[in-house]
């Protein structure tokens, strides 16, 4: 019966010296054959016996991007162990709070194991909670390779289709309690599902930048082209940070095909990417630039087409995933046979009644992005507060049945039992659907009540976003509670490009008016901030809480 660590196996067998991953780093070029990955793997695989560690105990991944982090993923695997791989602390992480959300892992997740660098070690330490699962801390500097292994002899061979291969741990508040436990079969069948969809071969190459610890990085950014053996050219996400010219650099040079990027990659890289950068570029093997994993926007694709077509990039390159870890990764896939479609909408109607009306002419409108059709095997319902059906365009909660679902939130029978209904998976997310399309518009837990109605803090972004002079993507609208008048006042907090301050009163202004005329919401705080202001997730996604607290923090002192 088929498992990763036996494709992992047949892959090596069948081609040992073939170039699986192109490994980017800061300064350097790591080619890695698969002699070198699985011999890497197999090494991390003798480390965990050696450790006793058993076959579907859980080994947490904390390890920044690099070698270490891609063979001690597979050497778990094929020691037949779970891995999960946590965010590295870096220098815009409080060390106090990477503490606590590592201590929080190890409480409920229950590791038997945690794979780091000597120089963290002590931090692990520090963060482990007395009596915990806990038996072994290895270091990536002392797991020697094992040259020519027996991997038919490996705990992790053996391992049933219906066994848990893997966690995911979501960025968030709560996202270090929620690991994703997700099956082989699960894992191959989206991967067999998702694949013929986008019509992946092993003569694609994938680049991608994305972090491995996020379902988009972890599954379409490096088990997706792993499995089906398309070269992986892969680069670290705070090289990509710093010098966002380089994705686009290696997809030129290593003839990329495809990519997956969150919304704002687009918008960063058509403003920030210099001219001098781009001598010499070619973009047009680039078949699919996916975007995902947070609202996407119209004016962003059109933003990175009108910046890099004169380079090769084809306006059919753009295309759209509706994706979740809960689903392994991808439940909706547009743009690949034919354009991604654009759905214009009554701003009042979406917001107000909650029904997303083509708009009439003259009538303020939102320009919706498709997330396209449901991927194979994968089913799709709206749902009203009472779990019953929604007529097409009405806006609801999105409910998913698929044969690439989570086994269930690790260790959490509470919290598994609650994201069902009569079988159904339900997402927290708001949508509509239409001619057979799916449209996200938000999430049910950002719900903001002003005078007993609901008011979706995404839709009034987007209205904001529309304004002359916002800094594309980066607003946020929450609710703070008035004392005075019993409910919540609507807050916008939205990054401006000036520091000039009638210029600044003006968007504020314009945002209101933007607001007020589609919505019916009479918003009278705005704030207009610096760029970098807002607070994002590891996964880039606007962190509303957060940003919340900053805010309320700021008018506090």
């Amino acid at each position: 019966m088929p498992n990763l660590a036996r494709l992992l196996t047949h892959s090596y067998e069948e081609d040992p010296d073939r170039i699986a991953i192109h490994l980017l780093e800061t300064r350097t070029i790591q080619e890695l054959t698969w002699r070198r990955l699985i011999e890497g793997a197999a090494g991390y695989a003798a480390e965990l016996e050696t450790a006793d560690i058993l076959p579907g105990e859980v080994v947490v991944l904390i390890l920044q991007h690099g070698e270490a982090l891609i063979t001690s993923f597979f050497g778990a695997m094929l020691h037949g162990a779970v891995p999960a791989i946590m965010p590295f602390l870096t220098e815009k992480l409080s060390p106090e709070q990477y503490r606590h959300s590592l201590a929080a892992l190890i409480e409920i997740t229950r590791p038997a194991a945690i794979v780091t660098y000597p120089e963290f070690e002590g931090q692990v330490r520090e963060a482990n909670p007395v009596g915990s699962s806990l038996r072994a801390v290895l270091l990536s500097n002392q797991v020697v390779p094992r040259v020519s292994p027996k991997l038919a002899d490996l705990p992790g061979y053996a391992r049933s289709p219906d066994d848990i291969c893997l966690l995911q741990h979501s960025s968030g508040t709560t996202g270090l309690q929620k690991g994703v436990a997700l099956s082989h079969q699960a894992v191959l069948n989206q991967v067999e599902g998702y694949g013929r969809v986008i019509h992946m071969t092993s003569d694609d190459v994938v680049v991608s930048w994305l972090p491995l610890y996020h379902d988009m990085g972890l599954i379409a950014g490096f088990l997706m082209p792993v499995l089906c053996r398309a070269p992986l050219v892969l680069m670290s996400p705070f090289d990509w940070i710093r010098a966002p010219q380089k994705l686009l650099q290696a997809v030129s040079r290593y003839h990329g095909t495809l990519s997956w990027l969150p919304n704002f990659a687009y918008n960063f890289c058509a403003s920030k990417i210099r001219d001098r950068d781009l001598e010499g570029l070619d973009l047009s093997s680039w078949r699919a630039v996916i975007n995902c994993s947070e609202p996407m926007r119209w004016a962003s694709h059109q933003a990175f087409l009108k910046r890099f077509q004169a380079y090769g990039l084809r306006p059919e390159a753009l295309a759209t995933c509706y994706a979740m870890a809960e689903n392994v990764f991808a439940v909706t896939q547009g743009g690949i046979d034919e354009p991604v479609t654009m759905d214009q909408v009554d701003s009042r109607s979406l917001v107000v009644d909650r029904v997303a009306r083509p708009a009439q002419d003259g009538a303020d409108s939102l320009q919706m992005l498709s997330c396209g059709r449901p991927i194979p095997s994968t089913r799709v319902r709206l749902l009203d507060e009472q779990h019953r059906d929604l007529p097409e365009r009405h806006i609801g909660e999105i409910a998913l049945q698929s044969d690439c679902m989570l086994t269930g939130y690790f260790n959490r029978d509470d919290l598994t039992a609650k994201a069902f209904h009569d079988g159904w998976y339900l997402t927290g997310d708001l949508g509509y659907l239409a001619d057979g399309e799916v449209y996200v518009t938000g999430r049910k837990k950002d719900l903001i009540i002003v005078g007993g109605k609901n008011v979706y803090p995404q839709d009034l972004e987007e209205l904001a976003s529309q304004v002359a002079g916002v800094h594309s993507g980066r607003v946020v609208a929450f609710g703070v509670f008035n004392e005075q008048a019993g409910t919540e006042d609507v807050v916008v907090v939205a990054e401006a490009d000036t520091d000039d301050p009638a210029e600044r009163r003006r968007i504020a202004d314009d945002i209101r008016l933007r607001v007020t005329r589609g919505s019916d919401v009479a918003l009278r705080f705005v704030q207009v901030v610096d760029p970098r202001w807002l607070h994002k997730t590891s996964s880039g996604k606007i962190a509303r809480a957060a940003n919340r607290e900053k805010y309320l923090a700021e008018q506090a002192a």
